[in-house]
């Protein structure tokens, strides 16, 4: 099911706005300055490059100085020192991937460009820190000044311990719930004829996964997107030729192995060997203001460093991309291309070591690429893999990667549209083209059901050949379930052969419910309360490769699904006094001062905007953690039109206004303009700040 396109009333609201390259970078430059708009978005204007990478320094600190400071004090390992034990483990963590070290290192071969912009960034946050220690936290004083090594640690602690390498490291399932829709339409689908972009990655809605929205130009530069807090280069951007989303891919990038100890060392390939160790001492606050030492012993082995021992065995993770060290110059590179050429020579330094690209141009190339480090592997298929790995044979461990040619990759498919939603490479577009045979079985997920969500992605614009820009956007505020499609009427039917008092009342609701989670969707509590409890076993047809976008579907066990509507029903009642309770009532949007009734809902019930909402017990509702980020809907042809939305709002220092600001068009289905052109900003400008590196 498809909801009806936005009205045109609200439609009105969101503004197209046409970004000209004659607009962009004014000349002459009389300085170079910030002006903040009034989501408290910095718009740079600079004269150069490096004073451009200054002044995102600045403005990050600008909206987000307190948390910049505390990441980079965890990825220095001395944020217990600074700031309590609570961060001892996180500490022990980055000293024994020896981040500090190599930080150092990397920083040592910078030269060119890279630590020019690099160090500019630096010079921007301490520069904006003495300029205004009255509003950074007493605590967090201590973090300055910041080094270059804190910016290149802080990239290798998201990058690789968290994304990469969260599950392996923790022995669980990834901290990170794999998120993220993309779409790229090419002209021949495009009602205008022209390329389009939808961007949308999920990520928690706190500390280091947060987004900082930023317009950068400078001569031969401009480019709109977002960084990661602490990033000093665009991860997600647009430019006035070209632009790109990621989503998290189903990569391999690290492995756990099990080591067997013997003699006070472990065994590999039928010898006893020893291990590497180091004895480090971090200082840690008291709750009285003393510092207290403690000795850390480190283990390294022939695979990784030895995250922990239980009984007999110990357990090493390798990681891909910790060696890189031209990440930064990479998405300069990506943000400054002008064509798709360009952009792929950029790709092709795969210094990123994860992420799908989903690309767009103005020349109407589209793109899908499996991006990352992906090891060359001796044997074993993805299953094999992403196991704990036996550690007593040398076979196991991998030394290089797979180059760019090797990797999944497709460009202007005839379907006329690329996807991803955190699905294998082989469903990225439709009908498919990339095929699991044609690669390594490690390299990605093979012959495996297509996630519900995935599914709802390619469903809503498949069958679609001429797709307004508007359009567009609708899909993306799409929060219609795919699961109720597939399960309701054989629900309903059901019900009418066992026609239990309680579970007519229910059917009655979910005839009448929209079959979406809008704020007034009254069923959608209902239906995910039921949907929770359905069993493989109840579903007719399973997933079928043959049908990977319309299976599974059906129910075979009408008695018993009904039972579970029974049983559901009761339940919502019984938490919400009502059957019928909406879902914006209990499911809520809070950052800072701001609430609002919430849309959305899990990756799981097929919600294309997905939405992670956690339980409070003392107000009996749940609130938004994870989900929609950054979004941003983006049409080149000969000018760029483009929405955007950053959901949680710009800022988290205390006292800024942007905190949450944006939760209001998050709640209603809307998008604010992206303004592009500096006439634009200056018609909504909050503030203006002469920015001049060298005076600072």
């Amino acid at each position: 099911m498809i909801l009806k396109p936005l009205s045109t009333i609200r439609m009105l609201t969101v503004c197209l706005i046409i970004l000209h390259a004659s607009c962009i970078n004014p000349s002459p430059r009389k300085g170079s300055e910030i002006l903040w708009d009034n989501w408290g978005v910095p718009h740079v204007y600079a004269n150069s490059e490096v004073e451009m990478y200054y002044a995102h320094g600045w403005s990050q600190m600008h909206n987000h100085a307190n948390l910049v400071l505390k990441l980079y004090a965890q990825a220095r390992g001395k944020a217990a020192e600074y700031l309590g034990k609570e961060y001892l483990s996180s500490d022990k963590q980055i000293h024994l991937f020896n981040l500090p070290d190599s930080a150092e290192a990397h920083y040592a071969r910078a030269e060119g460009e890279n630590k020019q912009h690099l160090d500019a960034f630096v010079k921007g946050i301490n520069d904006y820190a003495n300029a205004n220690l009255d509003k950074i936290d007493e605590g967090l004083k201590q973090v300055l000044p910041v080094q270059a090594t804190d910016i290149l640690a802080h990239e290798k602690r998201v990058m690789c311990l968290s994304f990469i390498a969260g599950g392996d490291i923790h022995n669980s399932i990834q901290e990170i719930t794999p998120g993220s829709n993309s779409y790229a339409i090419a002209p021949s689908k495009s009602a205008s004829g022209n390329a389009m972009l939808v961007t949308n990655p999920h990520l928690p809605w706190r500390d280091l996964m947060l987004f900082f929205e930023a317009h950068l130009t400078a001569p031969g530069f401009n480019a709109y997107g977002v960084s990661l807090i602490g990033f000093p280069t665009l991860n997600i951007a647009f430019n006035e030729h070209l632009g790109w989303t990621h989503t998290v891919n189903t990569i391999d990038a690290s492995d756990r192995y099990e080591l067997t100890l013997r003699d006070d060392g472990y065994l590999l390939d039928d010898e006893v060997v020893s291990f590497q160790e180091k004895s480090i001492q971090l200082k840690v606050l008291q709750e009285d203001g003393t510092l207290k030492e403690e000795n850390i012993e480190l283990r390294y082995s022939e695979h990784g460093p030895v995250i922990g021992d239980k009984g007999d065995k110990a357990y090493a993770v390798r990681i891909a991309g910790l060696e890189n060290s031209l990440f930064n110059t990479q998405y300069h590179k990506m943000a400054k291309a002008k064509n798709l050429n360009e952009f792929e020579d950029a790709l092709k330094m795969l210094q990123n070591p994860m992420f799908n690209v989903i690309y767009a141009d103005q020349d109407g190339n589209i793109l899908y690429f499996f991006n990352g480090n992906v090891p060359v592997r001796s044997e074993g298929d993805w299953n094999f893999w992403n196991k704990t790995i036996d550690g007593t044979q040398s076979k196991y461990i991998w030394d290089r990667y797979h180059d760019y040619e090797e990797l999944p990759r497709l460009v202007n498919p005839p379907s006329g549209f690329v996807q991803n939603a955190n699905d294998p490479p082989w469903t990225s577009t439709y009908p498919t083209i990339l095929a699991p045979n044609d690669y390594p079985s490690y390299m990605s997920p093979g012959n495996i059901p297509t996630h519900i969500r995935a599914q709802r992605a390619v469903n809503l614009i498949k069958n679609d050949s001429s797709i307004e820009f508007n359009q567009l956007v609708d899909y993306k505020l799409n929060t219609g379930m795919e699961a109720a499609d597939r399960f309701l009427n054989d629900l309903l039917a059901a019900v009418e052969q066992f026609p239990d008092s309680t579970a007519v009342k229910a059917a009655k609701i979910l005839q009448e419910w929209d079959r979406a989670t809008n704020v007034d969707s009254r069923g959608a509590v209902l239906f995910a309360k039921w949907i929770d409890k359905l069993e493989g076993s109840m579903i007719s047809t399973p997933w079928r490769s043959d049908k990977p976008f319309t299976t599974p579907v059906g129910l075979n066990n009408p008695k018993r699904v009904v039972e579970n509507l029974v049983l559901a029903a009761k339940e919502v009642e019984a938490t919400y006094g009502a059957m019928d309770i909406a879902w914006g009532e209990i499911n809520r949007f809070k950052v800072g001062k701001y609430e609002f009734p919430g849309n959305g809902g899990p990756h799981n019930y097929g919600v294309f905007r997905t939405m992670y909402f956690a339980a409070d017990n003392e107000s009996n509702k749940n609130y938004a953690y994870h989900g929609d980020a950054y979004v941003a809907v983006t049409e080149f042809g000969e000018s760029v039109k483009a929405v955007v939305l950053l959901s949680y709002g710009n800022a988290t220092q205390p006292g800024s206004k942007h905190i949450g600001d944006q939760l209001k068009f998050l709640s209603e289905k809307k998008m604010r303009p992206a303004l592009l052109t500096k006439k634009d900003v200056l018609q909504n400008i909050e503030k203006r700040e002469k920015i001049n590196i060298n005076n600072n």
